[in-house]
């Protein structure tokens, strides 16, 4: 039986790579984000219940990276309509200040604000 989902999720256009901490190696693209996981977008199904170190590397003003490392737990994992390709969801553990600003950030600059009325 399919659980109800009630956390807020936002899509994302494109898709920022997620790493492996410890061996640098790609696992997947970052398919949604929520202040207490994210989905994982990859091409091999992820281990269910498994702990995974992983690292978002976000790109910095002048060329410069902010890596935002992430503990968490495989929830699920399932292939996606295309074949080829698993979606896959992550509870995170105890996530940095970072992950909290970069959903913040995502959320508003994907979200869309009325305009202030002009005088």
């Amino acid at each position: 039986m399919p659980n109800e989902r009630r956390i807020e999720r936002h899509q994302l256009p494109y898709f920022l790579r997620v790493f492996n901490r410890f061996t640098d190696q790609p696992i997947g693209y970052l398919g949604n984000v929520s202040d207490k996981g994210l989905m994982l977008i990859s091409q091999l199904p992820l281990l269910v219940n498994a702990d995974f170190e992983l690292q978002l590397k976000l790109p910095g003003p002048d060329d410069t990276v902010q890596l935002i490392d992430l503990n968490a737990r495989c929830l699920w994992s399932h292939e996606e309509a295309m074949p080829c390709y698993y979606d896959s969801g992550f509870v995170l553990n105890a996530p940095p200040e970072a992950y909290y600003k970069l959903v913040e950030a995502l959320q508003h600059y994907f979200s869309f604000y009325p305009l202030e009325a002009s005088a």
